[in-house]
């Protein structure tokens, strides 16, 4: 398997799409899992399965669909991954970040990422919604940055500052548009772990030792990616699950997938003010 990808192969993929849309988005969202269906809101939607595109890896989780749709929102064209590429998976993490190389060469310049987050701060519940105002890269730590191998200059410096991963001004716009929308909105630390397993009692009071609010399997690598190519970015996690500090409850990906037809309703109309506003 070919470790790392080209600018070349990078701009080949934003060319098939570029083939493709009607219109070039200028807002790019990743929809994460029980969330797929924000992008059937868009108006005017063109779908492009992720099996029409040179080399970007295909979605194998329940409730990832694996397709792009383009299409308008509040009058703004959004692009929107109905499915996003995990690495437990197996997919390496070029493969994992590949799609927000290909936004910045389409010209995209703001990313939304969502997320099903499980709670760690014990004063969430499930339904809410969380603004991401950083995360712990746990992964990235280990070893696993997706910046690790040769850099390519065009795209980003070799040692990028991740002191603001997340836009202040758009998380600013977020409170506005929550509170404009009366979408109640808490706010927090994301911390990304690989997964698959869902993490212990123990793994769960740890990380809340040192600072986490939600924990789940993706976003950290993909925003790590998005800011070393100066991608603005707007985080927001659904929280799918109560705080399991003691051991007392069993977790479950359809539980996940269940608890996403209560965050859907609210994530649309927080992103539909916050596009209104942009």
């Amino acid at each position: 398997m070919q470790p790392y990808f080209t600018l070349e192969q990078y701009d080949e993929i934003a060319g098939v799409i570029k083939g493709k849309a009607k219109i070039l988005p200028e807002i790019a969202i990743i929809l994460g899992s029980g969330l797929g269906g924000f992008a059937d809101s868009l108006e005017d939607p063109q779908v492009i399965p992720y099996s029409e595109l040179p080399h970007w890896p295909i979605s194998t989780v329940p409730g990832h669909a694996g397709r792009m749709v383009i299409g308008l929102l509040e009058g703004k064209c959004l692009l929107a991954m109905q499915g996003r590429i995990h690495f437990y998976e197996g997919y390496t993490m070029q493969q994992v970040t590949l799609p927000i190389r290909v936004f910045q060469r389409l010209g995209i310049e703001l990313l939304i990422v969502t997320n099903a987050a499980g709670a760690v701060n014990p004063d969430f519940s499930p339904g809410d919604l969380m603004l991401i105002t950083d995360h712990i890269n746990f992964v990235g730590m280990a070893g696993f940055n997706p910046l690790f191998g040769p850099n390519i200059d065009a795209l980003g410096p070799r040692f990028p500052d991740m002191s603001q991963a997340y836009d202040r001004d758009l998380i600013n716009l977020a409170r506005e548009a929550a509170a404009e929308s009366q979408v109640g909105l808490q706010e927090g630390i994301y911390i990304g772990l690989s997964g698959p397993s869902f993490e212990g009692p123990a793994d769960l009071r740890f990380l809340r030792m040192i600072g986490a609010d939600a924990v789940g399997m993706s976003t950290v690598s993909e925003v790590t990616v998005a800011r070393h190519g100066n991608t603005r970015v707007l985080g927001i996690s659904g929280i799918s699950n109560k705080a399991n500090l003691d051991g007392s409850s069993i977790t479950t990906h359809e539980e996940v997938l269940e608890a996403g037809k209560l965050i859907a309703p609210k994530m649309e109309r927080l992103i539909r003010s916050v596009v209104r506003k942009l």
